[in-house]
């Protein structure tokens, strides 16, 4: 178990090298952009039930359809509240070339 200057120590080091990843500042945003991930998960996950309950997706309808209305609508949701976290935080510019990033390496799966 780590003591707590230890645990500090860890958290530093961990938050510079995802500030080197990223490319970011300071790890001020760093702690931003994790809130960012954090609200977005948070929201996808809230807006998951009602949205099947309305669809009528329940735990005995087949995965693979729960799977394909689950990409089919939380999915692009998940991506809209990223911008929408990271535009009411500041980091909008940091989740657009995020989005563009992510979307680009899932064109190359279907591309040649």
């Amino acid at each position: 178990m780590y003591t707590e200057p230890a645990l500090i120590s860890f958290m530093s080091s961990f938050l510079q090298k995802l500030q080197t990843r990223w490319g970011v500042h300071t790890v001020w945003q760093v702690i931003v952009i994790l809130i960012v991930f954090a609200l977005t998960g948070f929201t996808a996950m809230y807006i998951k039930k009602p949205i099947f309950a309305w669809l009528g997706i329940t735990p005995t309808t087949p995965w693979w359809y729960r799977t394909l209305i689950w990409l089919l609508t939380i999915f692009p949701a998940y991506q809209v509240f990223l911008l929408f976290y990271g535009f009411l935080l500041g980091q909008f510019a940091f989740f657009w070339n995020f989005e563009k990033r992510m979307f680009g390496r899932i064109g190359k799966l279907f591309g040649k």
